[in-house]
C-alpha cells in the first residue's frame, strides 16, 4: 500500500476520508490523519480537522459522505450475495477514489 501513496501522499487522506464516510476508518489511520493536521493546514492554507481539510481541498459537497455510505451499503450487499464473502472496505475506498477523484 505504501507504493500507492509514494507519488501522491494526499491520496492517503482521501482514501481515509472515504473509509470514514462508510464507517470503516481504523484507529491507527485516524490517529495518523489527526497528527498530520498541522502539516495539512500549512500545506494547503486551510483550517479545520483533517477530514474538513480534505473536503475543502477536494471541494466535496456536504452530502457526499452520505451518498458514499449509500453506495457502500448497496454495493456491499450485492457483492456479498454474489461472492459469498464479505466486501472489503479498504478495497472499496481505493476503487471509489480511483474512479471518482482522478484529480488528486
Amino acid at each position: 500500500m505504501a507504493d500507492r501513496y509514494s507519488d501522491a501522499p494526499f491520496l492517503r487522506f482521501v482514501d481515509a476520508w472515504v473509509l470514514k464516510a462508510i464507517g470503516h476508518l481504523d484507529k491507527a489511520t485516524e490517529e495518523y490523519c489527526v497528527a498530520m493536521v498541522p502539516h495539512l493546514e500549512r500545506s494547503f492554507g486551510l483550517r479545520g480537522s483533517w477530514d474538513e481539510i480534505v473536503a475543502q481541498r477536494m471541494d466535496f459537497d456536504a452530502g457526499l459522505a452520505a451518498r458514499i455510505q449509500a453506495i457502500w451499503t448497496e454495493g456491499k450487499a450485492r457483492f456479498e450475495e454474489a461472492n459469498g464473502r464479505p466486501a472489503e472496505p479498504v478495497q472499496f475506498a481505493m476503487i471509489f477514489v480511483d474512479r471518482n477523484f482522478s484529480n488528486i
